[in-house]
């Protein structure tokens, strides 16, 4: 195994474990929180997400990549989270 494959499947299998938590995150929150409060269990999700992604990172105890990967993670994250975001303001919007 080639060191280029090696991180390829590392960033494979740290980043996509983080993107599969966060939307599952996403989902608690839009479920289990009250209109009033999406925004700040939104947050809370967020900083989970950042603590998970050091810890899934961490834990590999490869230093080639850590930097790549833990953007990705945290860059996807954000990502699904801002779709969240605004999935939740409309259903708020929607519902009153």
């Amino acid at each position: 195994m080639t060191t280029a494959d090696r991180s390829r499947d590392l960033k494979t299998g740290t980043v996509l474990p983080v993107w599969a938590a966060t939307v599952i995150g996403a989902v608690i929150v839009g479920v289990a929180s009250p209109h009033s409060d999406y925004f700040t269990w939104l947050s809370v999700a967020m900083a989970s997400v950042i603590v998970v992604t050091f810890a899934v990172q961490l834990a590999t105890l490869t230093k080639i990549g850590f930097l790549d990967r833990v953007m990705a993670s945290v860059g996807g994250a954000a990502l699904i989270l801002a779709v969240a975001t605004g999935v939740l303001a409309l259903l708020r919007v929607l519902n009153g």
